[in-house]
Order: structure tokens, then C-alpha cells, then sequence
């Protein structure tokens, strides 16, 4: 299931941009449109008690399986077309819909089906397997379509590629059909209009809400711009200031290499900050996750060309991120708790989601107008604000354990 959950949003929010790159698409162009994709993450709230009230989670979770399957079709069948680019995007964004439903309902169902010291246990494997998808969407998918592309064409090869990805969305869905246990407590619930929003009331007037959505808001605003345009700087040319590796390259480099990192990065954030607390582990932790954004600004001003040197720098840059994002994630899962933390959680995460959307938004344009190396040094600039607003949460937390 966590497979599953992994692959549509790997495929809409990162796979994407590097196929629209392949197609020649400008960097403007591929951060602000592919930004927009975020918008279902930002926002999936809105809806999540309607996945909570209608139908069961295991209804919506084989349901939007088709639906993806079916959208990802649709997505392969626009690449070939002259019109591909306005095609293939109005469909990512309703994939992009289906996909955070999606995570509602399995990460409802995954409370459901598990007992409290099942869910403890599961918890790295599930997390596990999401990371497999991302090796194989990032990974195996991008290096597919690299190595067809050479004598299918460009479009004729991402197009195979989300048939494929189609087929497996189907035989997913298949297989939770008849696999996925059905829990007792899995069935419609009551609900009220002023419980929603007594929920949304008692979110916004938590103690410290102001900092709580600042940092949550400004935490990865360098992280949001470095993520949307590194790749497409690795593809673009020598002459256009980029590395110049070919796709299958990326798609080992970051699909593999970089997600190796990540989820060793994660595993080892996780263990410390289960052992010391996270308040020990808050600053070395964003420092992290920040100082290694200068390979990027090393590699800019010196265009390197030796493979294992670009190798070690996304991996250290990765290890850094996985480290950064532990601590992260646990910030908002200690400020969600209270009577709805499933709920506030959501709501941490739509937030978390919106301070990737606007500046991916802006990321392309502004690399473009001041060339890679400054569009790097600005990256870095723009972490200052996590870090002032890390020392403010870090007094937050020790308060809060006084």
C-alpha cells in the first residue's frame, strides 16, 4: 500500500520535471507549471473528512488505484500528441488529486488495520517501501526512459513508460481488492459541520501558532527552490552552465544514489532523535540539512565532470536532507498532538506542502534571469530564515518540557 502511495506522487512531483526538461521545456516554465502539482498536498484538508465520513478507507484506497491507473494512461496517451504538454499537465494535477485521497485513506487504514505495537513495528517498513518507489520512479522509470528515448524518441519513450506505470496501478488495485484486511472499526462515521470546525478553530489558536506555521512555512525555503531546479540543472548543458549528464545518469544518480541517502539520512535521524530527544538534536540536525546546499554552489562554478565526485556531493547533499526532514517531521507531529492530531497533522502537512508550492513557483524565473551560480548562493540566503526561526522553536520545546 505504501508502495503504492509512493509511486504517483514520485511520478507528478519530481519525474515529471525531468521529462518536461528531456521534451526541451524551459526552466521557468517546468518550476512554475509543476509547482501548481503541489496544490492537492497543500489543500487535500479540506476534503480528508469527507474520506473520514463516505464509503470506507479501504473503498477509497482500491478506488483511487484505478483512478490513477486510469490517469496515468491518459498521461501517456497525451505525450505523443502536439498538444502534450497542456494534456499531460491537466491530467498530472487530477493524478495529483487522486494521489493525496490516496494518502488520506492509507493513512487512515493503516491505524485501522494495525494494533498500536503493529504500527510501531511497520512503521520502517512501510517507510521502506515508499522509499522502493521512489527508486523505481525516480530510478528505474527516468533511466528507462533515458535509454528508449535514444531510438524510440523522447515522447515515445515517457509515453511507455506511464503505460507501464499504469499496468502496475492496475494490478494494485487488483491485489488490495482481495488482499487488504478488513477492519471492524473500517466503516462510516458520524459527523458534523461544527466539528470541522472546532477542529480547524483549535488548530489556529495553539499557543505559539504564529511560530508554529512560520517555521513550517519557512523551514524548507531554500530546500523548496534547490529541490525544483537541481536536477534540471545536472540535465541542462555545459555551455548553459548545467553538468550535461543524460537521463539515465539522473535516474541512477538521484533515483538510487540519492535515495539510498535519504533513507539512510532518515534512519539515523530517527534513532538519535529516539534516543536524546529532538530537542538535542534540532540545529546540528537544520545544519544539515542547509550547509550541504553549497555543492551546488560548488558545482555551478566548476561545472565538474568526474562522475563519482557528483555522485558523493548528491549523496552527502541527500544524507544531509534525510537527516533535516526527520526533525522536521517530528516537530509537527509533536505540535499536532491534542484531541485531533490526525487531523492537525493533515493540516501541519498542508502547510508543509504550501512552503514547497510558492517558491518552486518562482524558482525557475529567478534561476533564469541570474544563471546558476548566483541562483545557488541565493539557495543558500534563503535558509537564514529556518535557521532564526530553529532558535526560537528550539526555546518553544524546552518550555514546553519545563
Amino acid at each position: 500500500m505504501y508502495f503504492a502511495e509512493g509511486i504517483p506522487y514520485v511520478l507528478v512531483m519530481t519525474v515529471s520535471v525531468i521529462m518536461y526538461k528531456s521534451m526541451g521545456l524551459s526552466n521557468d516554465a517546468i518550476a512554475f507549471y509543476t509547482s501548481w502539482l503541489y496544490l492537492p498536498w497543500v489543500i487535500k484538508p479540506l476534503w480528508s473528512p469527507l474520506v473520514d465520513l463516505a464509503k470506507t478507507k479501504r473503498w477509497w484506497i482500491t478506488s483511487m488505484q484505478l483512478l490513477i491507473g486510469g490517469g496515468l494512461a491518459a498521461v501517456a496517451l497525451t505525450l505523443p500528441t502536439e498538444w502534450y504538454f497542456k494534456g499531460s499537465l491537466a491530467v498530472l494535477f487530477l493524478l495529483a488529486f487522486s494521489s493525496a485521497t490516496h494518502d488520506i485513506a492509507a493513512d487512515g487504514f493503516y491505524m485501522l488495520g494495525l494494533k498500536d505495537d503493529e504500527q510501531a513495528f511497520y512503521s520502517g517498513i512501510r517507510s521502506t517501501f515508499y522509499r522502493i518507489a521512489m527508486v523505481v520512479g525516480q530510478g528505474l522509470m527516468v533511466w528507462l526512459a533515458g535509454m528508449w528515448s535514444r531510438s524510440m524518441g523522447v515522447h515515445v519513450a515517457w509515453s511507455i513508460v506511464f503505460i507501464i506505470a499504469a499496468g502496475i496501478f492496475v494490478a494494485l488495485a487488483g491485489w488490495h481488492f482481495f488482499a487488504l484486511p478488513k477492519p471492524i472499526e473500517d466503516k462510516n462515521k458520524s459527523f458534523s459541520f461544527s466539528e470541522l470546525g472546532r477542529l480547524f478553530l483549535t488548530f489556529f489558536t495553539k499557543k505559539d501558532i504564529a511560530l508554529i506555521v512560520s517555521f513550517i512555512l519557512l523551514f524548507r525555503l531554500g530546500e523548496a527552490q534547490l529541490g525544483k531546479i537541481s536536477q534540471l540543472f545536472v540535465m541542462d548543458s555545459v555551455e548553459k552552465g548545467g553538468l550535461g549528464l543524460p537521463i539515465e545518469q539522473i535516474g541512477v544518480i538521484y533515483g538510487t544514489i540519492g535515495v539510498i541517502a535519504l533513507l539512510v539520512g532518515g534512519v539515523i535521524g530517527g534513532m538519535l532523535v529516539a534516543r536524546d530527544g529532538l530537542k538535542k538534536w534540532l540545529w546540528p540536525f537544520v545544519a544539515a540539512m542547509n550547509v550541504p546546499n553549497l555543492v551546488y554552489v560548488y558545482f555551478a562554478y566548476a561545472q565538474p565532470q568526474n562522475l563519482i565526485l557528483i555522485c558523493s556531493g548528491v549523496a552527502l547533499e541527500q544524507l544531509g536532507y534525510g537527516l533535516g526532514i526527520t526533525a522536521f517531521m517530528l516537530y509537527m507531529i509533536e505540535v499536532s498532538k491534542g484531541e485531533y492530531k490526525t487531523a492537525h497533522y493533515a493540516l501541519c502537512t498542508g502547510l508543509m506542502a504550501a512552503g514547497m508550492m510558492i517558491p518552486g513557483m518562482w524558482s525557475g524565473g529567478l534561476q533564469e534571469a541570474v544563471g546558476y551560480e548566483n541562483f545557488f548562493l541565493l539557495v543558500c540566503v534563503c535558509t537564514l530564515p529556518g535557521f532564526a526561526l530553529t532558535a526560537l522553536v528550539k526555546k518553544q520545546l524546552a518550555d514546553k518540557k519545563s
